[in-house]
């Protein structure tokens, strides 16, 4: 039977604190005048929301302010597709803050509050200064539906006083709880759980001495990567991807008895955020250690903080050199093949098959350490050929853009070019076909797998077929489509875990770095860093099903040396072919 009540007595943000808090799966239905809505909370995250002609977080922001209406709640509904990737508490925070910028008379709910009530807010200290999108922090500590307390809670301005314990906890430094404080009357509507009536008031008491992450059991995994800005298609898949795995090891049982899960937030793909990031991660989030990072610059400032601290990190999707050291890092472990040998296969290709002069190869690269990365690869296969690597034409263009003008000005002066390796994301690097095709170029454009194969094809494939046809890309993980078994069990589960969303290369990839975490995880002693690594150093020739045996070893850190060509046909579809 379906748990219904009223709104202006069980606020809407009460019902997704509650069930996030609880990771269930719900459906809360809800009818205002405002219009109809549902909103998706799937294993604790809010995934999809519709109300009246709003969706996503823009329904949600709405449904935060509403005052009136009723609510029914259905148990275990599947979401047909996400919308919302941000995790819940950052948009319920977002949304305190904008309430309490817009509505000074929070102030006024104070007055309202018996001592006991503001023991938090005697000492008030002076409203923080708002932080910057995508680096505001999210109040770390539960959401309890207590007992019933023997007095009863204050009715009065209850949503002032609900934003303004959300901004304390955050004033107090993270670690506090929020304690949603009910009381019951005699013929209330049913509310949360089965109660009487609903939650009345939020307050804010003293930190629990415990991380709620740790009191729960659960083993915290941190993921820093773009989820906002041109590259955030990466970061979302390769979330999707592990957190998929994950959940297959969950309903396995576990590891050593204890869930998986996932925290990523979000950085944009600037190394100035990703600081911050790693840092709440590591030390409010309690993170065990990191995996699936997106990018080679947010790598960059990522793995010093890892490495200095001894904690693990894993399966970071990008390939470059700074990852795999001669020794390796300890700390640090690899699923996939290097750009150095994406593009060294890319460049063999070219010159060996297609018998491309290698002064006739070109290379359109990201001005920044990823670039930099993708670029020596190129350069270190074409000295095998010959070819002075200063004299290799490199065009480029800036992180976070799609500015290509340069780009395609001066690859238009260097008539003899036949072939560029790009070494971009998807954006670019389809800016940059878009270009040279509409000036008639017939120029073959390859592709690294960091690009962001799929997004590159739909890019490709609205402009039609003469832009997507015969566009390259190197893999490090075979067609998200093939039968391969592994790649067979990805898509049984991407379909359980994370239905609406389709076979994807980043999220394969995600997955296949979650797997072989939770193998060396099985077989580690006990979830000790250190050991953890002595068991990932111990896997020798493990077969998942993709094709390419995985191992690793105390001067072996990447498990993957296998790479796959890819070449997009008139329909925008990935269609394999031989790299030699």
């Amino acid at each position: 039977m379906a748990l219904t009540g009223d709104l202006s007595e069980t606020p809407f943000t009460d019902l997704v604190q509650f069930y996030c808090q609880r990771r269930e799966t719900v459906a809360l239905v809800v009818r205002t005048s405002r219009g109809e809505g549902t909103f998706f909370i799937q294993n604790g995250d809010v995934v999809d929301a519709h109300l009246g002609g709003q969706r996503g977080l823009d329904a949600i922001r709405i449904a935060m302010r509403l005052r009136d209406g009723t609510f029914r709640v259905d148990k275990n509904a599947v979401c047909p597709s996400r919308a919302i990737h941000e995790p819940w508490t950052k948009v319920l925070l977002e949304e305190a803050w904008r309430e309490d910028e817009a509505n000074r008379d929070v102030e006024d709910a104070l007055a309202g509050l018996d001592d006991k009530e503001a023991v938090v807010t005697s000492e008030r200290k002076p409203t923080p200064a708002r932080p910057t999108p995508g680096a505001m922090r999210a109040p770390t500590g539960r959401i309890q539906l207590p007992s019933p307390p023997p007095m009863m809670a204050p009715a009065k301005n209850h949503r002032g006083a609900l934003l303004l314990g959300v901004v304390a906890a955050l004033a107090l430094g993270g670690p506090g709880v929020l304690l949603l404080r009910s009381h019951w009357s005699g013929e209330g509507p049913m509310g949360i759980g089965g109660v009487k009536d609903g939650v009345k008031v939020a307050s804010v008491v003293q930190p629990l001495a415990q991380p709620a992450a740790a009191a729960q059991g659960d083993l915290l995994f941190g993921m820093s990567s773009p989820l906002t800005g041109p590259s955030k298609e990466l970061g979302r898949a390769m979330k999707t991807g592990v957190e998929v795995a994950f959940a297959a090891a969950n309903e396995a049982g576990g590891v050593h008895g204890r869930r998986l899960q996932l925290i990523a937030l979000d950085d944009g793909y600037e190394p100035t955020r990703t600081v911050g990031v790693m840092k709440e991660l590591a030390e409010q989030r309690r993170v065990f250690g990191f995996i699936g990072n997106v990018g080679t610059p947010t790598a960059a400032v990522a793995v010093p903080f890892a490495v200095e601290r001894r904690m693990l990190f894993f399966g970071p999707f990008t390939g470059a050199p700074l990852l795999r050291k001669d020794p390796p890092d300890r700390y640090v472990f690899n699923y996939r093949a290097s750009y150095a040998e994406e593009t060294a296969a890319m460049v063999r290709h070219l010159v060996d098959v297609k018998r491309i002069k290698p002064m006739d190869i070109a290379v359109f690269a990201q001005q920044d350490s990823y670039g930099d990365a993708g670029f020596e690869g190129v350069a270190r296969a074409m000295r095998r050929y010959g070819r002075d690597p200063s004299k290799i034409l490199r065009l480029g263009y800036q992180r976070n853009t799609a500015d290509v003008t340069d780009a395609v000005s001066e690859l238009g002066k260097h008539a003899n070019v036949r072939a560029v390796v790009s070494v971009a994301t998807y954006k670019a690097a389809a800016k940059l076909i878009e270009k040279m095709r509409d000036k008639g170029s017939e120029i073959i454009f390859t592709n690294v797998s960091f690009v962001g194969s799929t997004a590159l094809a739909e890019e490709l494939a609205a402009l039609g077929p003469r832009f997507s046809q015969g566009a390259m890309v190197t893999q490090v993980v075979p067609l998200p489509q093939s039968s391969a078994t592994a790649v067979l069990r990805y898509q049984d589960q991407l379909r359980k875990y994370a239905p609406g969303e389709k076979p994807d290369f980043v999220s394969l990839e995600g997955y296949l770095a979650g797997t072989l975490l939770v193998e060396g995880l099985k077989r580690a002693q006990a979830l000790e860093t250190e050991k953890v690594i002595d068991a990932l150093e111990g896997i020798r020739g493990l077969d998942l099903g993709t094709g390419a045996s995985l191992s690793f070893g105390m001067s072996e850190h990447q498990a993957s040396h296998k790479v796959w060509g890819t070449m997009l046909d008139e329909k925008g579809v990935f269609q394999n072919f031989q790299l030699d």
